[in-house]
């Protein structure tokens, strides 16, 4: 990395502890110069890094901190498609067609973002062919995660629509101990139900029936998987490696 690029990002960024991270898609070399297009961008919890419609043009490497994406419909209902964390990238390239954010962007935790622009990004793609393939591949993986998103959204109803995202809650934020999984992120029974676009009512009558069959608890706040395989079960769930854990994540 140059000495350049170093005092631009204030320091290099490091490899995070997220095995899901786009850091893993690359080797120590390739992702340092992925590091030297980035600068630095500190995002306070509550801003947005940029509205659906706005144009786009940038990439957003996560350092710190966590990004909720939020997609709204024409009758003004939110949906929220996903939490991002340390060492994932948001990236909503443009295609020839569309130019304009097809989703808002909220930071939920203040975050330190490493801002790329696409044309820098463009240029790195046509230099170094192994690179430009596992970015391909990445993205590929990032298709395959939305797609097994709306398998579970619309194949086994509001139930299976949320013993999914349960699921892929564990598998992103969740801590596994003798008593079960501890999702580390604290949810709203609001916001679970933007996951799956139905209402908070709904999603209490669900939390309570998989609590008294022993499926969940919810301890301080946070939900306590008790038994991933009834979840599964709910969902349908494909086994692996039809559904690796890097597509099954929130």
């Amino acid at each position: 990395m140059s000495v350049e690029a170093i005092e631009r990002n204030g320091k290099a960024a490091e490899k995070t502890n997220n095995p899901l991270g786009i850091d893993n898609f690359f080797s120590e070399e390739q992702f340092e110069r992925l590091q030297e297009l980035m600068y630095p961008k500190q995002a306070e919890a509550g801003s947005y890094l940029f509205w659906e419609g706005e144009p786009t043009g940038k990439l957003y490497y996560i350092k710190s901190g966590k990004v909720k994406l939020r997609k709204s419909t024409e009758e003004g209902k939110d949906f929220i498609l996903s939490i991002l964390q340390a060492g994932d990238l948001l990236c909503e390239p443009e295609d020839g067609m569309r130019a304009v954010h097809s989703f808002s962007a909220e930071v939920v935790e203040n975050a330190d973002i490493g801002v790329i622009q696409w044309k820098d990004l463009e240029i790195l793609l046509y230099r170094h062919g192994e690179f430009a393939v596992r970015f391909m591949n990445w993205m590929a993986l990032m298709h395959r995660v939305t797609d097994s998103k709306f398998r579970d959204l619309l194949l086994f109803g509001k139930p299976g629509a949320l013993a999914s995202t349960l699921i892929r809650l564990a598998n992103t934020y969740g801590v596994a101990g003798p008593d079960g999984i501890r999702i580390r992120l604290k949810l709203t029974n609001s916001e679970l139900a933007d996951f799956i676009g139905t209402t908070r009512e709904s999603v209490n009558r669900m939390l309570s029936g998989l609590r008294d069959e022993g499926t969940i608890d919810i301890r301080k706040g946070r939900i306590v998987i008790l038994s991933l395989n009834a979840l599964k079960q709910i969902c349908h769930c494909p086994s692996c490696p039809a559904c690796p854990k890097e597509v099954c994540r929130i």
